[in-house]
């Protein structure tokens, strides 16, 4: 399979470049700097775009059998459009090119369909005053991708860590993980991973 990763500099990124390379999957990896990236493995491609140059994105897309976006918000302050203003580029993109499997990673924090009480009616409560502007730009890109007409998957892990995969985490379709407050990014990439793989059109939470 050949994977295009938007956000593949990140933390979350280079373990899923690596991983699906070791795989066996041809992975094109976009970022906005490639000295980030670090160690390239054999079978990665790393492609330098704007993820609001709708030209160059669809040059990074074409050809591939799947896109995967791991695009954060970014050192942003205040009301910001930035990810949804990605994601939609990225979507236009794809139309452009004809490649329909799309997995978007956003976040469990600004949903609370099965969440128990305390995090439903205090923790996230206090996060979403916290995190508004964030959870405003990341419900407008859940929006974008589920109106795409693409084969998409939105992926909503909770708090990320640095922690090693452990292959033991709770996944849930249409609703979060119930007490499930963290989440390593290895194990994230290895779900995302099997998410490129599984069948479209659904919200895949997952936790530990």
């Amino acid at each position: 399979m050949r994977l295009a990763v938007f956000g593949a500099s990140g933390g979350t990124g280079r373990l899923l470049v690596a991983r699906a390379a070791t795989a066996g999957h041809q992975v094109v990896a976009v970022v906005r700097d490639p000295a980030r990236l670090g160690v390239v493995a054999p079978g990665v491609t790393v492609l330098p775009a704007d993820v609001t140059d709708r030209a160059a994105v669809a040059a990074a897309v074409r050809d591939c059998d799947a896109v995967v976006s791991l695009l954060g918000p970014g050192a942003v302050r205040g009301p910001t459009t930035v990810r949804g203003d990605a994601t939609a580029t990225v979507v236009a993109a794809m139309r452009d090119t004809g490649v329909r499997r799309l997995v978007v990673v956003t976040a469990a924090g600004h949903t609370t369909a099965g969440d128990g009480p305390l995090v439903r009616f205090l923790l996230k409560p206090l996060l979403s005053a916290l995190l508004r502007h964030s959870f405003a730009d990341m419900r407008r890109t859940e929006e974008i991708v589920r109106g795409s007409g693409l084969d998409w998957t939105l992926v909503r892990p909770p708090r990320l860590t640095d922690g090693p995969a452990t292959g033991t985490y709770r996944t849930a379709v249409d609703r979060n993980v119930r007490g499930g407050l963290r989440l390593s990014r290895a194990d994230l990439s290895d779900v995302v991973l099997r998410c490129v793989e599984s069948a479209p059109g659904r919200v895949v939470a997952v936790a530990y």
